[in-house]
């Protein structure tokens, strides 16, 4: 869009009262935004271009206000021209965790990514967020069957897998709703958290922030879509969260269990939700990059769907039709 983008130039030239500035990709999203680093002598800030037809910028910038004034290292927006859907945002950086994370990286990165998301949900007032309700967690499931299932592998379930998968589905909306409801970032993972000196991490991409189930943030980061970690790992990371949870008034008598259990199927919602989206991006946006995580963020759906009876259904159908299908679409 060369308009969008000389559109942006003139704004900025405003803005800055300078147009010796220079303009350079900052990263890619999966949305319609777009975003440039501007250089402009010893300085950077990030200019963010949100087509108003596509993307609403007052989410961002009310929640980046809220953020901020809780200690969290979010954008400070510099200015604003909502009606063109144009931000001008302090810069985090370049480096973000997928780029930073390994053995030796980890707990710290980690560390310091589950205390800010400490500090989000047991400062974070949500009562103003949307909440996620049952038609939103299961209009994300549906993803899973629409974009991937039908039209990415174009396998035609029958009746009896319909109705498991709405069934399955409803018994995973239905724990997300049993938890305790907290501020929801609803994209906490490597490629939205930035390495930063001080006040790490940086923290991007909150503009979609809801009230919703209290382990949805933690699975995010522990079981990212874009990084792996060995089982045991990953649920030590989140035993020690939920041990710092009863610590608080934001978990009562929910023990070691049931908390995984939340945890589990928490992760598998959201695992459907990103596969689903996976696909549309390649098939309805162009996108195809993002195919190469479906194969990880499918053995996560493996692996839960196997630990627990009431999803054995689900287990099967993965096995048995969709994994065959994968390697069939293999390049």
């Amino acid at each position: 869009m060369p308009e969008r983008l000389d559109e942006l130039t003139h704004w900025l030239r405003v803005t800055l009262g300078r147009a010796d500035f220079e303009l350079a990709p900052a990263s890619s999203d999966a949305s319609f935004r777009r975003y440039f680093r501007v250089q402009h002598g010893a300085k950077t800030c990030i200019a963010m271009d949100a087509p108003p037809t596509h993307e609403d910028c007052r989410p961002f910038v009310a929640i980046a206000g809220n953020f901020l004034a809780l200690g969290l290292h979010v954008p400070e927006v510099l200015a604003q021209d909502l009606e063109r859907g144009f931000l001008l945002l302090s810069d985090l950086g370049s480096c973000c965790y997928l780029e930073a994370l390994n053995a030796g990286s980890v707990d710290q990165l980690y560390g310091d990514a589950l205390d800010a998301l400490w500090r989000l949900q047991s400062q974070c007032d949500g009562r103003a967020l949307p909440a996620y309700d049952e038609a939103l967690l299961l209009r994300e499931m549906g993803l899973f069957r629409d974009w991937f299932l039908e039209r990415h592998l174009a396998l035609h379930l029958d009746a009896e897998q319909v109705a498991m998968l709405d069934h399955t589905c409803k018994l995973l909306a239905a724990v997300a709703l049993e938890q305790p409801q907290v501020c929801v970032h609803r994209d906490y993972h490597s490629r939205n958290l930035m390495v930063t000196g001080a006040n790490n991490p940086g923290i991007l991409d909150f503009q979609d922030a809801v009230r919703g189930p209290l382990t949805y943030d933690l699975v995010s980061l522990l079981r990212d879509c874009y990084i792996a970690w060995p089982r045991p790992q990953v649920e030590a990371w989140a035993l020690a969260y939920h041990a710092r949870l009863m610590r608080t008034q934001l978990l009562r008598d929910v023990d070691a269990t049931p908390f995984l259990r939340w945890f589990d199927w928490m992760g598998l919602q959201r695992q459907m939700k990103a596969v689903g989206i996976f696909a549309r991006l390649d098939i309805r946006d162009g996108k195809p990059g993002y195919l190469k995580d479906i194969p990880r963020t499918l053995g996560y759906m493996v692996g839960v769907s196997g630990r627990y009876a009431e999803l054995a259904p689900l287990h099967t159908l993965l096995c048995e039709q969709v994994l065959p299908r994968m390697h069939e679409h293999a390049p």
